[in-house]
C-alpha cells in the first residue's frame, strides 16, 4: 500500500506537470458546461439533463479517453517496458495509473454539480448515496474500457482517432446535452445497450437496477479485455 501511495503521488505530480491534460481534463468539460448553461440560463428542466450530463461525460473523458491516450503513449514510448524491469509490483504501477484518472473524475464531478448548484441553482440529487454508487460503478468501468481500447490503438499517433470515434458519438446518443427522447428511436436503443445513459441517470437520481447492472457489466467486459490482452511493449 505504501508502495501504491508513493506511485499514485508521482502520477499526480506528472500530471500536474503537464498543462494541456489539465486543460482536457478539467477546462474543457467545464467550458462547455458554462456555454450551454448559459444558452438554458432560464430553462430549468434542462439544466436539471445539463448538470448530470456534464458530469457523466466528465467521468468518461478522464477515465475512458484518458487512459486510453495515457497507457497508448506508454507502450509506444517505451516507458510500460522499462517500468517492467522495475522492482515495482505491476499492480502497483497500473493501481497508481487508474487511481490518478480516479482522482481527476471525482474532482471534475464534484466540480460540475458544485457549479451547478452555486451558479444555475440546480438541485442536487435527493439519493447522495446512490448518485455516488453509480459515480463509483461508472468510473470503474470506464477505466477499464479505456484500458481495453489502449490495446487496438496501433500507436499513439492514430490515439486520437480511436478514441474520439467512440467518445463523440457516445456523448450525443447518451442524453448528455439533451434528453433521449428527443433521439431516433434505433439511436435511442443503441444508446440504452451503453453505459454512459445509465451512469447519467443515475447521477441525476434517476437510475435503475438494471441501469446500474448494464454499467456493471460493461465494466467485466473491459476488465476481462483489459487483462487478457495487456503488454507491456
Amino acid at each position: 500500500m505504501t508502495l501504491l501511495l508513493h506511485q499514485l503521488r508521482f502520477e499526480r505530480m506528472l500530471f500536474r506537470r503537464n498543462p494541456s491534460a489539465a486543460f482536457f481534463n478539467f477546462i474543457l468539460p467545464l467550458v462547455l458546461l458554462l456555454l450551454v448553461a448559459s444558452v438554458f440560463a432560464d430553462d430549468g428542466d434542462e439544466l436539471d439533463l445539463l448538470i448530470p450530463g456534464i458530469a457523466g461525460m466528465s467521468i468518461m473523458a478522464t477515465t475512458f479517453t484518458a487512459l486510453a491516450f495515457n497507457v497508448t503513449f506508454l507502450r509506444e514510448q517505451g516507458i510500460l517496458k522499462r517500468m517492467r524491469g522495475t522492482p515495482v509490483p505491476p499492480r502497483d504501477y497500473l493501481g497508481a495509473l487508474v487511481g490518478s484518472a480516479v482522482i481527476n473524475a471525482v474532482v471534475q464531478v464534484v466540480l460540475v454539480f458544485a457549479i451547478g448548484k452555486l451558479a444555475y441553482g440546480v438541485d442536487l440529487p435527493d439519493e447522495p448515496f446512490a448518485v455516488l454508487v453509480y459515480a463509483v460503478v461508472g468510473v470503474a468501468a470506464f477505466a477499464a474500457l479505456g484500458i481495453a481500447l489502449a490495446h487496438a490503438i496501433p500507436n499513439f499517433d492514430a490515439a486520437g482517432a480511436y478514441t474520439n470515434a467512440v467518445f463523440l458519438p457516445v456523448i450525443f446518443i447518451s442524453g448528455v446535452f439533451y434528453s433521449v427522447d428527443d433521439l431516433p428511436r434505433v439511436l435511442e436503443v443503441i444508446g440504452a445497450a451503453l453505459p454512459l445513459r445509465h451512469v447519467i441517470d443515475g447521477l441525476a437520481g434517476d437510475g435503475s437496477g438494471a441501469g446500474l447492472a448494464v454499467v456493471a457489466a460493461w465494466g467485466v467486459l473491459g476488465a476481462i479485455l483489459a487483462v487478457r490482452y495487456f503488454r507491456w511493449e
